[in-house]
């Protein structure tokens, strides 16, 4: 039997409130033997692998078993979850129980006769400790069974017992002393007001995804027919409707509806949104277009070369996406943390009650509101949240600035890089080459070696390739039978008369000459016909780039497959290291693994030509157009080629690290300072019941500063 194809499905999950909520759900479907399952409560995305379509049902059980909702499966397109109106449920539920709760609170302060009647508290109490008994302890009891404790145990039952408490009271009339129905009531109203303030201060970590995806939602004025006379017929479309292949026309102020080819009229588009440059930039017939940019000047029509998922805008959001299930180190010492805390904390809880009440000689009732209020204040939550709402709205930032990062393990990284190594081409400099001399050697006239150079070059995707290409266009092609290129070495390429042509590196006419000064070298049937020298510009940003890594300390490596001279002129200007010339793909990647056993590297290059040296390294950095942000190899892509990026790179994994670092001594300081306080009687249980939605708040503003936060100098 053919083995079925193993795809990824995407629920939208709503409920899950802190790290333990995930960690439920996701235990839970691997008990079911769902492979590949990530839940991030930050955006209630739950995704697991299955190669059975029939499962998703049973998956949407499990989770809805555990008392989380699923509210819908995300296809295939990245289109974001459709717009609600109103209030959601936890703010539903908050304001209904603030209703009944306010006259409780009321009542500790006003001496009217009603307020403090048992009966009338009673009353007040039930709909508030139901919806609490709904909300809190379904998932309490769901959390239980999956095997996984989350923090709505804890205030179920601190608001459970202060309620049975009372209720006992009330029935065997034993006197206002044993009356705390505003305590019950106030733990599930302030609690629930935490959640809701802290579900829309997290809903704003992700606001920069939520941006890119509302990109996408635009229509499409597609060109159904042309005329002979000139007309078109033009019909306005949903984009999601519009195919590979079909022609558009955008008009200015349009937004470009599809990645796409100009291929009549030019205008001035705004890119900032996968760039990060806020300056319009100008595009022409041949140039390509991505969806989502803005045409600011001009009108165009594009054909139509990427659509839905397969669309750079898409890419982006999909790897920003999968950068959230890479955990940075800290995240697991937290959720270990998380996972323990909640059965330590009712040991604490019980011990001081039995504490209190047998050693202390303190009234029952008393002991037990201290019981009570460390359950209360003891917070999980601020600890599941410390690290991941950092993390996203980092990536969020970089992703705003032109810079994809594709794990939150970077921002660990690359606070530890020792060395970088750059490649030359196209990384410290511009990769616009122009030829500089070109020398006809063996009989050979300029223009048969012009035609000649033209016709090999134009079937390699090398950059130098190109900008020959580009400088000889108009020369008179030559067809080959076939041609081949070797990585590092160049391009064979074979007439129909059996002749041999090669165009490359010094090492392919080694044997022919003994002068290496030259950049390419063309031989014929093995015999040396001419030579062309290419000169490069450096970038204007290159210089700056270097002086910022050598002031932090760390060494600079230029490796290149270019001659000596170039690589060591180059390295003389920048004030580069170390300098390694003359080396093919396979040697650039030893160099690598050999720097890399002593040292934690990077590697910056293209991201085509150094994909397995930027894999090996600790840290690959490319240097990709917008066009090209699936580059594989590379946890790092900075989307406009600028290695000033680079600086703003390491400034925002370094504010991101501090940020999360900041999140995890608040979350650690507030539980260990609060806990012994509610322990010793200092702390009320409806204190601790606002401390404790305070705590998670504090955490998650803190990790919204990011998005302003100035970046180190």
């Amino acid at each position: 039997m053919e083995n079925q194809s193993i795809h990824t499905v995407e629920l939208k999950v709503e409920g899950m409130s802190c790290t333990n909520c995930s960690l439920g759900i996701k235990k839970a479907l691997e008990k079911q033997g769902f492979t590949g399952v990530d839940a991030d409560f930050t955006t209630d995305d739950v995704r697991f692998e299955t190669n059975d379509e029939s499962k998703i049902d049973k998956a949407v059980k499990t989770i809805e078993g555990l008392g989380y909702k699923v509210a819908f499966r995300k296809e295939d397109t990245l289109d974001d979850e459709p717009e609600k109106k109103g209030l959601s449920s936890i703010e539903k539920k908050f304001w209904f129980t603030a209703i009944f709760t306010v006259p409780l609170i009321m009542a500790m302060f006003v001496p009217i006769d009603f307020l403090h009647n048992d009966y009338f508290q009673l009353a007040l109490t039930i709909p508030v400790f139901a919806v609490g008994f709904w909300h809190f302890g379904k998932s309490a009891f769901n959390s239980l069974r999956a095997g996984v404790t989350n923090m709505d145990v804890l205030i179920f039952l601190g608001s459970t017992a202060a309620f049975i408490y009372s209720l006992v009271g009330t029935i065997y009339r034993l006197g206002h002393d044993y009356m705390f129905y505003e305590t019950s009531a106030s733990i599930i109203s302030i609690v629930l007001l935490g959640n809701m303030l802290e579900h829309r201060s997290v809903k704003k970590t992700t606001s920069a995804i939520d941006e890119l995806t509302r990109l996408q939602k635009t229509t499409a004025k597609r060109i159904t027919q042309e005329m002979h006379e000139g007309q078109e017929y033009i019909e306005e479309i949903d984009a999601s409707l519009v195919k590979t292949g079909d022609y558009v026309l955008v008009n200015t102020g349009d937004k470009i509806p599809v990645d796409g080819e100009i291929y009549w009229g030019h205008g001035s588009i705004d890119e900032s949104m996968v760039s990060g440059e806020s300056i319009p930039v100008d595009r022409t017939n041949g140039d390509k277009v991505i969806g989502g940019t803005i045409l600011e000047k001009g009108n165009i029509k594009v054909r139509t070369t990427a659509t839905g998922k397969d669309t750079v805008l898409s890419q982006i959001i999909e790897m920003v996406r999968n950068a959230q299930k890479d955990k940075p180190r800290l995240h697991n010492l937290a959720d270990k943390i998380s996972a323990v805390f909640v059965p330590t904390v009712v040991g604490i809880a019980i011990l001081t009650l039995v504490g209190w009440y047998f050693l202390g000689d303190l009234p029952f009732r008393d002991s037990l509101m201290r019981g009570v209020a460390v359950l209360v204040i003891a917070c999980p939550c601020a600890l599941g949240l410390a690290i991941p709402t950092a993390v996203v709205v980092g990536l969020g930032r970089t992703a705003k600035s032109g810079i994809l990062i594709k794990g939150g393990s970077v921002f660990d990284k690359f606070p530890k890089i020792e060395k970088i190594i750059f490649d030359k081409t196209g990384t410290l400099t511009t990769g616009k080459f122009r030829v500089k001399t070109l020398e006809a050697l063996g009989g050979k006239s300029q223009q048969s070696l012009v035609a000649l150079l033209y016709s090999m070059e134009k079937h390699s995707s090398h950059p130098i390739a190109k900008s020959i290409v580009r400088e000889l266009k108009g020369a008179e092609p030559i067809l080959f039978d076939k041609v081949e290129e070797e990585k590092g070495l160049g391009l064979t390429a074979w007439d129909k008369n059996g002749n041999v042509y090669k165009a490359g590196s010094y090492d392919t006419v080694r044997s022919l000459t003994s002068d290496n000064t030259h950049s390419i070298y063309i031989s014929m049937n093995d015999k040396l016909i001419g030579w062309v020298d290419i000169e490069d510009e450096i970038k204007p940003e290159a210089k700056e780039a270097i002086d910022y890594l050598k002031k932090r300390g760390i060494t600079t490596v230029l490796l290149s497959g270019d001659r000596e001279k170039n690589c060591r002129d180059i390295a003389s200007k920048l004030g580069i290291d170390e300098v390694y010339f003359e080396k093919r793909p396979d040697e650039k990647l030893q160099i690598v693994e050999e720097l890399s056993a002593k040292y934690k590297v990077a590697m910056v290059g293209d991201g085509i030509n150094d994909a397995p040296a930027l894999a090996k390294a600790y840290v690959g950095i490319s240097m990709s157009d917008a066009t090209q942000v699936a580059v594989k190899s590379a946890e790092v892509v900075l989307l406009k080629g600028n290695l000033s990026l680079l600086s703003k790179t390491f400034g925002l994994a370094r504010i991101t690290q501090r940020t999360i670092k900041e999140n995890l001594f608040w979350a650690f300081i507030y539980n260990i300072m609060a806990i012994p306080l509610a322990v010793i009687g200092l702390l009320s249980p409806m204190v601790a019941a606002a401390a404790m939605a305070l705590s998670d708040v504090v955490v998650v503003l803190n990790s919204l500063r990011l998005k302003k936060r100035k970046l180190p100098s």
